[in-house]
């Protein structure tokens, strides 16, 4: 039981509008875990163009996302790009026209609004028509319920919804979020997992802690 190769661009028979992510996103900027997917109608191969928006390289920030992850359509994730200068009057961007509104233009300003990389955790799922703001780190297991706007960090295995997202609920109590992140079955080698599929879908934590 090793599963689908990670590294097949359609693991899904007949139905192309799902895709492995790792095999067709390649941004020097973007990493993607093996299995994360992206499900939309018109492919997964616009993912880039269609949901990471603002993701200039010379700002160095990155999309990190992890193994196992559930995309949806929709799901944007608003990179640094996006940000403008809040410290002035006026948050209107005068110096990227030229023409002279570039000088006396104070780049530490901008850079004063960056927040750093976006960071997706392993087996996270991410609703349909979901937006994640700069420099979020989303932990690992948890949900983002469809149409959320996610504007601070995710806490694992928990489940946010809503503009701004707030945590509605834990997935599982502290003693087995610990367990399952010490256990962090996504980094297993394929067959294991396949061997512990039951554990897994049945949430046997004490098989899982068994097995690792």
């Amino acid at each position: 039981m090793t599963g689908p190769n990670p590294n097949t661009k359609h693991p899904t028979l007949h139905h192309n509008r799902v895709g492995f992510l790792k095999p067709i996103v390649n941004a020097p900027n973007i990493e993607i875990g093996d299995y994360t997917y992206y499900d939309d109608p018109g492919g997964p191969e616009k993912f880039v163009e269609t949901c990471v928006l603002h993701h200039y390289p010379f700002i160095g920030d990155k999309l990190i996302i992890g193994r196992f992850c559930a995309i949806t359509e929709g799901a944007r994730f608003i990179m640094n790009g996006a940000n403008h200068v809040m410290s002035g009057f006026s948050t209107y961007p005068f110096n990227i026209f030229g023409n002279g509104w570039e000088k006396g233009f104070d780049v530490s300003t901008w850079k004063a609004e960056l927040r750093g990389d976006t960071v997706i955790g392993n087996d996270v799922w991410i609703g349909m028509n979901t937006a994640i703001m700069p420099g979020v780190k989303i932990g690992d297991g948890a949900i983002i319920a469809a149409k959320s706007v996610v504007t601070r960090d995710v806490p694992a295995y928990a489940i946010v919804a809503g503009n701004s997202a707030k945590v509605v609920k834990m997935r599982f109590d502290d003693d087995t979020i610990a367990r399952l992140l010490k256990i962090s079955w996504w980094n297993w080698p394929a067959d294991k997992i396949g061997r512990n599929l039951d554990a897994i879908r049945g949430a046997d934590i004490n098989r899982l802690e068994a097995a690792a």
